[in-house]
């Protein structure tokens, strides 16, 4: 028991070393350079929602690390999660909250994905949501993951996330 607590311990600290830690807080030129990139995802969009859904991104994000009482690195706060210590606050909870929210809008140009990578660094699987043109995949759409930086905002082209390699979440679980 206590040996599998040590190791436990190294690997969050190993990992807390590795850059796993929470980055800068979100930006107003941050928020409009989501919404240019979701506009940018094809022709069709309307301007309104891609500069709303950013927004909502961005500043939901926040309040769902202020809901999940994220105080720690992701791995770490996971590990609580995990422990009984916080109710939720891993990246399947960021993803169905942030996707719930985000339908509440009705976008009729956007739509909202459900997506899951094994890391190219760990096997544990990660979830997230992805924001696309109406009617385009996942691989056609930009990654909205809250989780990677403990509640800050990561986001890009699904193809240039160098961390993991999305897919729909019903293909993923087929590939564990």
């Amino acid at each position: 028991m206590k040996a599998t607590i040590g190791i436990s311990l190294v690997l969050m600290a190993a990992l807390t070393l590795c850059g796993c830690t929470p980055q800068p807080a979100s930006s107003p030129s941050g928020t409009r350079e989501l919404g240019q990139a979701i506009l940018e995802l094809g022709p069709g969009i309307d301007s309104a929602e891609a500069a709303r859904a950013a927004s909502i991104a961005h500043d939901y994000s926040l309040q769902l690390a202020q809901e999940y009482r994220i105080t720690d690195p992701p791995v770490i706060h996971n590990a609580r999660v995990k422990n009984g210590l916080r109710d939720r606050g891993l990246s399947n909870h960021f993803a169905e909250d942030i996707r719930k929210r985000m339908d509440q809008e009705g976008f009729r140009t956007l739509e909202l994905h459900w997506a899951a990578s094994l890391p190219k660094t760990f096997q544990i699987p990660h979830y997230t949501a992805v924001i696309s043109r109406r009617g385009d995949t996942v691989k056609d759409g930009i990654v909205l993951d809250p989780w990677r930086h403990g509640g800050i905002l990561y986001w890009s082209r699904t193809g240039a996330d160098d961390k993991y390699d999305w897919a729909p979440l019903l293909e993923a679980r087929e590939a564990y």
